[in-house]
């Protein structure tokens, strides 16, 4: 169990490991014994984020020419419907090289616009690297030149993923190995509303009248170029974009502007005000009857609807000459219903990005903002 916590409004709630840490886990201990003949109790690796796991392994097995462990996915006080599978690694020796496959219980890429291409097992980069990692410093700890045949599969990811919205992604037949930070931390939601209320508060008792709302790590990499000053005095909303709006009009400011991927953003488009994917989606749909009414023809339209991911959208109306007009009826869809949602009681905007495509979208009161904020956070 790992022992890491984070407070968020009031809570102490314990942190848990992605999937992909689970992977990356099985593998190197199932690569550990292969290569040393003996069985595995305890495995340690390395995450992206900088924390070290140490965790247990389970139903171990060693043959001369292959071995295979397990570890239980912990997802720490996260409600998450993967906390309790068991994901395998079954490893075997090659010539050279690494090849990670996916098995039973692992998702099939069937949509184009993921992380990983069509055909391929849902085993995302970050997890990938990580495996490869593991197995290497493995490798040379052990002595050995030669290369990996690794699998991985998941006890009962095929039934637990229908629970997932992987079907609707077009991922097939199982569970995503995912993680891009290999640690998950909980997202109790009254938690993180309380925590986002308090940051509201302390922005606004340091007398800034215009709130600066991240949705995380892309948003605030993007933040850092084009806003700098205002990076560190920004708040972080994660999905709750609703939520924040109303905390910034309850706590005094007089404006707040919204910065994120569009890939998340675009489902202000109807008037989606909670992010999360298991709230709701829509994120076709929007862009859709945005093409809609730039003028798409029905096989540019079709094209959106058989597309799994934004930039994948984005890439067709591209290709078909319609992505300013469609991109410039949803920032007028989404300006109408932030302001909807607050009846001119403070001044929103908002701030759609997509780095794939070095796409930048604003709303009609975007570039008031951010003139309001170059003044109170470079002051």
């Amino acid at each position: 169990m790992l022992d890491e916590y984070i407070c968020r409004g009031g809570q102490r709630l314990r942190c848990g490991y992605t999937t992909g840490s689970c992977a990356a886990a099985a593998a190197k201990a199932a690569a550990q014994m292969l290569l040393t003949g003996q069985m595995c109790d305890m495995v340690r690796i390395n995450t992206p984020k900088g924390i070290t796991l140490n965790v247990e392994t389970l139903h171990t097995q060693l043959t001369p020419d292959s071995a295979r462990c397990g570890i239980m996915k912990d997802g720490g006080d996260d409600p998450d419907v993967t906390s309790g599978l068991i994901i395998f690694a079954d490893v075997r020796l090659t010539d050279n090289g690494i090849s990670i496959n996916g098995g039973e219980g692992v998702g099939v890429v069937t949509k184009e616009g993921l992380d990983q291409p069509v055909g391929a097992a849902a085993i995302n980069s970050v997890p990938r690297r990580m495996i490869a990692e593991e197995v290497t410093r493995t490798a040379e700890a052990c002595g050995y030149k030669g290369g990996f045949d690794i699998t991985i599969s998941v006890l009962n990811g095929e039934e637990i993923a229908k629970k997932t919205f992987n079907p609707r992604m077009g991922i097939v037949g199982g569970i995503s190995i995912i993680g891009t930070s290999g640690i998950v931390e909980p997202m109790s939601s009254a938690a993180l509303v309380d925590t986002i209320k308090l940051e509201m508060k302390q922005r606004r008792a340091e007398g800034h009248k215009t709130a600066v709302l991240t949705q995380g790590n892309y948003s605030r990499a993007f933040l850092a170029q084009s806003m700098p000053a205002a990076l560190e005095k920004s708040i972080k909303c994660s999905n709750f974009i609703g939520d924040s709006i109303d905390l910034a009009a309850g706590c005094g400011f007089d404006g707040a502007l919204i910065i994120g991927h569009i890939a998340k953003l675009v489902k202000l488009g109807a008037g989606i005000m909670n992010t999360h994917s298991s709230f709701a989606d829509g994120r076709m749909d929007v862009l859709i009857s945005c093409a809609l009414a730039a003028g798409a023809d029905i096989d540019v339209l079709k094209k959106i609807s058989d597309c799994t991911a934004v930039d994948a959208a984005l890439e067709t109306l591209i290709s078909a000459g319609y992505i300013e007009k469609t991109l410039g009826i949803l920032s007028i869809r989404v300006q109408d219903y932030l302001d909807a949602r607050v009846r001119g009681s403070i001044k929103l905007g908002a701030v759609m990005f997509s780095d794939k495509h070095n796409l930048t979208v604003k709303t009609k009161s975007a570039d008031e903002l951010i003139k309001r904020i170059a003044e109170e956070y470079n002051g």
